[in-house]
């Protein structure tokens, strides 16, 4: 009878308190899935349920480690998910709550999830196409954090994406072929940016300047980039600053527009 009691004492506010815990570890879901992060996620939700076990079941000595741990790892935890909450952070900070179609599509948990409109098949085909006369390219695809305050590096744009035109962009006598493209909504928001290079000396030596700006940008937000070597030819896609291992491009379309969801 006290479970119904406490029910009944549900007012608005516990509603409210519920959706916002449910919005939040919806963004934390969404930053870390994919990632390593996410196994580290679970791990430390399964603690803290057992934490909360030995709490009820009063069993002092396991209850007291375990709280230990969990009060002492908050501050391994901003070391271990340090690039998460940069993105979480980037992603609350670059809401622009003037436009309502930016707004919204933050809020895009709210319906049935469906793939951004990009032409990925057109971007792909420019890509392979590039590929065989080994000409670099650089292309950044904006998912849910803005990417504004890079777009003003380079030459603003407003061309709806197609094959022909991501070919002549990045043609080697074109003035505009130096630097990334950024791409929002199947639209060319900007040509020559200027992307954030990670400098870790991990990255294998095939990797040039375009793979690391590619690797950079991916890490610090949670845009998604495609790359073509001017020397091999190969194009390389990154998510989350990693390389993504893909076996033709018919499953990298696929896999691109899955991210992109």
């Amino acid at each position: 009878m006290e479970i119904f009691d406490d029910l009944l004492k549900f007012t608005a506010v516990d509603i409210i308190d519920v959706i916002l815990v449910a919005l939040l570890l919806y963004y934390v879901y969404k930053l870390v899935k994919g990632t390593v992060a996410i196994n580290i996620f679970i791990g430390i939700v399964i603690i803290y349920i057992i934490w909360k076990v030995t709490q009820a079941l009063q069993m002092q000595l396991l209850s007291n480690i375990l709280g230990g741990f969990i009060s002492v790892g908050m501050f391994a935890l901003i070391v271990v998910f340090q690039q998460e909450i940069r993105k979480f952070l980037l992603m609350i900070g670059s809401t622009n709550f003037g436009s309502k179609r930016k707004f919204f599509k933050q809020l895009k948990f709210l319906k049935t999830e469906t793939s951004d409109d990009t032409n990925i098949d057109a971007i792909i085909a420019a890509c392979t196409k590039m590929g065989t006369t080994k000409t670099g390219a650089l292309i950044v695809l904006e998912h849910n954090n803005s990417l504004d305050f890079l777009k003003a590096t380079g030459d603003e744009m407003n061309i709806e994406v197609t094959q022909p035109i991501i070919e002549s962009i990045f043609f080697k006598n074109s003035p505009l072929h130096d630097g990334a493209i950024i791409i929002e909504n199947n639209v060319v928001k900007a040509t020559r940016v200027i992307l954030p290079v990670n400098n870790e000396k991990t990255l294998p030596q095939r990797f040039g300047l375009r793979h690391r700006a590619a690797v950079g940008i991916t890490e610090k937000t949670d845009a998604l980039a495609l790359a073509v070597s001017e020397e091999t030819g190969q194009i390389s896609y990154f998510k989350n600053g990693e390389f993504v291992m893909f076996k033709d491009t018919e499953e990298l379309s696929e896999i691109i527009k899955q991210d992109l969801t």
